[in-house]
C-alpha cells in the first residue's frame, strides 16, 4: 500500500487507489479544479522549438 496525495489539495489518500473513484485526485471537486486549469490554460506543454528556428509557410519558400 503506498502513500497517495492529491496533486491538487495535497489531501492524505490513505488506502488503496481502487478506494478513490477520482483517482489520483481525491474528489470529484479536484478533478474539475484539474480540468478547469487545463481549459483554462494554466498548464502547457512547452514547444521544443526555438524561437529563431520557427518559420512559417508564408516566408516565401
Amino acid at each position: 500500500m503506498s502513500k497517495s496525495r492529491c496533486p491538487i489539495c495535497d489531501a492524505a489518500m490513505p488506502g488503496n487507489w481502487q478506494d478513490y473513484p477520482d483517482y489520483p485526485f481525491c474528489s470529484r471537486r479536484c478533478r474539475v479544479i484539474d480540468l478547469g486549469r487545463w481549459l483554462g490554460e494554466d498548464y502547457r506543454v512547452p514547444d521544443p522549438t526555438p524561437p529563431n528556428d520557427r518559420s512559417s509557410p508564408a516566408d516565401g519558400d
